[in-house]
C-alpha cells in the first residue's frame, strides 16, 4: 500500500502515540479544531454535534462514547461526526478530573455523604479481576459517576456549544466570501471589459 511504514508499529509504539500523540497535544487540538471548521453542515448542527459529544465524554462508559454521542446527535439533530470530533473533550489528560468531579458531584446529588461503600468497592477492584466482578461491586462507584456526569456533561456541552458555533459560522462566512471574489475574478477574466 502506498504511503503505509516499512516496519509496522509495535503494540507499545500504538499505546504510547494513543496516550501521548507524536508531535504535541496542541498540534493535535489544532487538527481536532480544523476538523471540526471544516465540516459542511450549519454551524448549528456542528455545534450541537460537538456539545453531544462533549456531554457523552461525561458518562463513565469508556469504549461507548461515540456511540452516546452519536444517538444524542442524532436525537437533538445534531452533526454525527462532529459529535466524534467533540469525544476528545475526554483524553488521557481530562479523564482523571472529570472522573473525580462526577463521582464526587454524584455522591453530592445522591446525599450520599459517606464514601466509605465506594472506597470499600474500589478496593475490590484492586484485588480482583475487574471482568469477573459482579454488578453489585461496580455499580457502587458508576452510579454517583452517570449522576454527577449528567449535569456536568451538560454544563460542558453549553459550554462548549457558544465558541464552536461561533468560529464555524465565521469560517464558512470567510470561505464564502473568498469563493465569491474567486468567483468574481473568474468571471472578470472570462468576459474582460470593453
Amino acid at each position: 500500500m502506498l504511503f503505509q511504514r516499512r516496519t509496522p508499529p509495535s503494540r507499545y509504539e500504538k499505546l504510547r502515540v494513543a496516550v501521548w500523540p507524536r508531535a504535541s497535544w496542541a498540534r493535535s487540538f489544532r487538527y481536532y479544531g480544523k476538523r471540526v471548521l471544516r465540516l459542511t453542515a450549519s454551524p448549528h448542527a456542528v455545534a450541537l454535534g460537538f456539545a453531544c459529544g462533549a456531554f457523552a465524554s461525561f458518562t463513565p462508559f469508556i469504549g461507548f462514547h461515540f456511540l452516546i454521542a452519536a444517538a444524542a446527535a442524532l436525537v437533538v439533530r445534531g452533526n454525527v461526526i462532529a459529535s466524534a470530533l467533540g469525544t476528545v473533550v475526554g483524553n488521557p489528560l481530562t479523564f482523571p478530573f472529570i472522573w473525580a468531579a462526577t463521582y464526587k458531584l454524584g455522591h453530592v446529588l445522591m446525599g450520599t455523604g459517606t464514601l466509605t461503600t465506594s472506597a470499600d468497592a474500589a478496593h475490590g477492584l484492586a484485588h480482583a479481576d475487574l471482568l469477573a466482578q459482579s454488578l453489585d461491586t461496580l455499580l457502587p462507584i458508576l452510579e454517583p459517576m452517570v449522576v454527577g456526569g449528567i449535569p456536568l456533561g451538560l454544563l460542558c456541552g453549553l459550554l462548549c456549544y457558544a465558541p464552536v458555533h461561533a468560529s464555524v459560522r465565521a469560517y464558512q462566512e470567510r470561505k464564502r466570501q473568498r469563493l465569491a471574489l474567486r468567483h468574481d475574478a473568474a468571471a472578470a477574466t472570462d468576459h474582460p471589459a470593453d
